[in-house]
């Protein structure tokens, strides 16, 4: 867990998620949680050259399942070969059943999973995963 995590505050967080109105509905969840920085990618190779553009890894990447191109589980496994050293929320509007699946091969593949979340999202349950107080 990084320092940012474990003192309870969130500075900067990437979304991957091919929904803009979800992507906008989380962006604001987070900065009413108090994050400070917030970056969004439309899928995972848009996530991952998103990732190789910032200085710094982000405290926490939440990540959609079912998205064009690369999905959040072929992501997941680049994340893994690359050793991601950053902390990852799973989000799915799909079946319950692939979202065990994903949190599955993401612990296998030596992710920081925080947890696995359905869409809709609601901020009490963002907040509850990333065990932060709300301003």
């Amino acid at each position: 867990m990084n320092n940012a995590t474990r003192k309870g505050q969130i500075g900067s967080v990437l979304v991957v998620d091919d929904d803009d109105i979800s992507c906008d509905i989380v962006c604001a969840m987070l900065g009413d949680l108090g994050v400070t920085e917030v970056h969004c990618a439309g899928n995972g190779q848009a996530g991952l050259r998103t990732l190789a553009e910032l200085a710094n890894t982000p405290d926490v990447l939440i990540c959609d399942l079912f998205m064009p191109d690369m999905d959040g589980i072929e992501f997941m496994a680049e994340l893994a070969r690359q050793r991601y050293p950053g902390q990852v929320i799973l989000i799915s509007g799909g079946n319950v059943e692939m979202l065990v699946v994903a949190k599955e091969l993401a612990l296998a593949g030596g992710i920081q999973l925080l947890g696995c979340l359905t869409k809709p999202l609601y901020c009490e349950m963002l907040q509850s995963v990333l065990a932060i107080k709300a301003r």
